[in-house]
């Protein structure tokens, strides 16, 4: 027992530091190690110095190893290195394992952001069939049915393909027996003539207008002119098992100018209704100037009265020879001046100048599609042409 007023000696130092000890890690401790401090054996009680307030301060709040362990005090920490082991090692498991866990929580989110847009996809190309596979499946019936209708439509066109081939070949055949005759011909009115007869002749193009050729030739080559130009129109209607219609425009120069436009017209309309596909008007020039007006009718680039026909015109010229150096640019301007001259001169009859230059400008553009000179030649027969 201490008397009143006396001063109290530090506690033992076993106690203070039992008293000081956080709970926590005297709860650990104390059933983990089972070591009893030297302090508490036996019972006996020993002292210790009582410690500063700084190292207490430090106790208090430090619980990780003394500064020194070498020094001989009780081996309180002991239980607090165990536990701290046990903490740390278990803080390591955690964390070693905690990563693999986040990693495997990630990748099934992962797997599962990725599954969903499939899934949409999947849906979406579920859906897209609903959708639009209706309208594949309409477009494919349209296509097979067009292909249907096409071969269905095919079929007359193929009889038709062919009696276009018949026609072509016949009309080969005829333009090559008269190069054969008429050889001093130059190589371009065979060219041309063929190529513009020939797409003509080609029924799978359609008939906007008719061809119009215009012959012309100097006065030595009277024959070859009328004889060509007929044996051309009739190749061009043979090979659609048709005849030629012949107009004369030497029989018809002294006649009114209004009776030559009905007559002409007469018979270039009776003839092409009645199935004739070609008309030669030869010597042109000789015709009345008012009646070539009717060449409107019948040469006129969109509103000819019939487009399926070819007419072939022939011109004589007042000369007596056509130079071969002349381009066919030359020749058409010297065809051309010889028509002003013919329909607009006080010379001529008096039906001749019915016509003005504008009607005539009209006239020839619609009969110049093509402008051919032709040669004499030789070997023609003093009658007939072949």
């Amino acid at each position: 027992m201490v008397g009143d007023g006396e001063e109290q000696g530090p506690p033992h130092g076993p106690e203070l530091k039992h008293r000081r000890k956080s709970p926590r890690f005297a709860a650990e401790s104390e059933p983990d190690s089972g070591v009893v401090p030297e302090g508490k054996s036996g019972g006996s009680s020993a002292s210790f110095l009582p410690e500063s307030p700084a190292k207490e301060e430090v106790d208090d709040y430090d619980v990780t190893e003394p500064k020194n362990p070498s020094e001989d005090q009780p081996n309180v920490y002991t239980p607090l290195k165990e536990s701290k082991a046990d903490f740390l090692e278990k803080t390591q498991e955690h964390h070693s394992t905690k990563p693999q866990s986040r990693s495997k929580f990630r990748d099934k989110p992962s797997t599962g952001k990725q599954s969903q847009p499939l899934a949409k996809k999947d849906g979406s190309q579920s859906g897209f069939p609903k959708g639009r596979t209706l309208l594949l499946v309409l477009i494919i019936c349209i296509l097979m049915f067009a292909i249907l209708w096409i071969r269905i439509r095919s079929l007359p066109d193929a009889s038709l393909s062919s009696r276009n081939m018949q026609i072509l070949q016949a009309f080969r055949a005829q333009m090559k027996k008269l190069k054969n005759t008429y050889q001093s011909q130059d190589p371009n009115l065979w060219k041309r003539t063929h190529v513009f007869l020939e797409k003509h002749l080609n029924t799978s193009h359609p008939h906007l207008e008719p061809a119009i050729l215009l012959f012309t030739a100097g006065q030595e080559a009277e024959k070859a002119l009328r004889c060509l130009s007929d044996e051309i129109a009739n190749a061009f209607a043979f090979s659609q098992n048709a005849t030629t219609i012949k107009i004369n425009g030497a029989d018809k120069a002294i006649l009114d100018s209004d009776v030559v436009k009905l007559e002409v017209d007469d018979e270039l309309s009776s003839g092409f209704r009645g199935g004739k596909k070609v008309a030669v008007v030869h010597r042109f020039e000789l015709l009345p100037a008012g009646s070539t007006l009717i060449f409107y009718k019948y040469c006129d680039h969109e509103n000819a009265a019939f487009k399926d026909v070819a007419l072939l015109l022939t011109v004589l010229l007042d000369e007596q020879s056509l130079r071969r150096s002349l381009t066919l640019q030359e020749v058409e301007e010297k065809v051309r001046d010889f028509l002003w001259t013919k329909f607009t001169s006080s010379d001529v009859p008096s039906s001749f100048n019915s016509i003005d230059t504008d009607k005539l400008s009209g006239l020839w553009s619609r009969i110049s599609h093509l402008v051919l000179p032709v040669w004499p030649e030789k070997g023609l027969p003093m009658e007939g042409c072949t």
